[in-house]
C-alpha cells in the first residue's frame, strides 16, 4: 500500500511496513514474518512500553470516574467493585494491542531495531 501511515497501521493491527498484513498472530503475540510484504517482524519488541502507556491512561480514565462517582452520588463500596473492577479490565484489554501496536510501528518508522542489533 503506498503511501500508508505506519502509526495507523499498528494501531489496527496491521505490518507497518506494508499496511496489509496482520502484526498479531493472537491477542499481543507478534507474527514473525507480514503475510503480505515478508517483512521480518521478530525483530521487533516492545518491551514494557505499551503497559506502562495503558496502566496511566487506563487508571487515569476510571479512578477519575470512580472519584467523580463517589463525590456525586456517594454509592455503597459494592457498586464501586461492581462497576470499577470490571471497567478497569476493559480498558486496560481495549488499549493494550493498539497501544503495543502503535510501539511496534514507532520502533518501524525510527528503525530502532536495525539500529539494536548492529545492522
Amino acid at each position: 500500500m503506498a503511501g500508508h501511515n505506519p502509526y495507523l497501521a499498528g494501531a489496527t493491527g496491521h505490518c507497518p511496513n506494508c499496511g496489509e498484513g496482520p502484526l498479531f498472530e493472537g491477542f499481543l503475540k507478534v507474527s514473525p514474518t507480514c503475510e503480505a510484504c515478508g517483512y521480518d517482524l521478530a525483530k521487533a519488541d516492545s518491551g514494557d512500553g505499551p503497559a506502562v502507556f495503558v496502566i496511566l491512561i487506563g487508571g487515569f480514565l476510571v479512578a477519575f470516574a470512580a472519584l467523580f462517582t463517589e463525590v456525586a452520588y456517594h454509592p455503597p463500596v459494592w457498586v464501586h467493585l461492581v462497576v470499577w473492577l470490571p471497567m478497569t479490565l476493559v480498558v486496560c484489554l481495549g488499549l493494550l494491542r493498539p497501544f503495543k501496536g502503535l510501539m511496534l510501528a514507532a520502533q518501524f518508522s525510527n528503525k530502532a531495531s536495525e539500529s539494536r542489533h548492529g545492522k
